[in-house]
């Protein structure tokens, strides 16, 4: 794991660029159905420093007008990816990513699924003797599986999570 990761980090350069990066994550937003300048902005507040990036730092990287940044942080903000924070002796707002974002976007998306698993009861309910089950059955049972196993992989990406992020602090002191 450790020479994957290693590897990684040398290749990183040579993949994708900065620009690329941000307009890659804006195109994963566009596919979730969530706006595209949104996941720009995400991606903009993921490369920037560590203590935050400003509204104005994030218009100019992104070449976006400030309106379009107020309003796609306060959605990052709803959505719970980003929060709001202030450096000690300055008034400006910075974002950064919020703990916990990306484990929360997943089990936003197990609600999703356990709505489909309903509908899924709900199609065999009205399902005709001349109609055939098994692909809703499969939904069912699939979704069924997903909402039951997720849980219990997420309790375990935070053990371990908790343990790379301390072997990350560890290794940079």
């Amino acid at each position: 794991m450790d020479d994957l990761m290693e590897r990684a980090r040398e290749n990183r350069s040579s993949r994708i660029s900065a620009e690329r990066f941000v307009e890659e994550i804006g195109l994963v937003f566009d596919s979730m159905h969530l706006p595209r300048m949104a996941g720009r902005v995400l991606g903009a507040i993921l490369l920037g420093p560590a203590d935050g990036a400003t509204a104005g730092d994030l218009a100019e990287t992104l070449q976006a007008s400030k309106g379009s940044i107020s309003n796609m942080t306060q959605l990052l903000i709803h959505y719970r990816f980003v929060e709001r924070t202030v450096r000690a002796g300055d008034r400006r707002d910075r974002f950064v990513i919020k703990s916990g974002a990306w484990a929360r976007m997943m089990l936003w998306r197990l609600e999703l699924l356990q709505r489909l698993q309903e509908l899924a009861v709900d199609g065999l309910e009205l399902l005709g003797p001349q109609g055939n089950p098994e692909p809703l059955q499969e939904v069912r049972d699939m979704y069924a599986f997903l909402e039951r196993e997720l849980p219990k992989l997420f309790d375990r990406w935070e053990v371990e999570g908790a343990t790379l992020r301390a072997s990350a602090r560890k290794e940079a002191s």
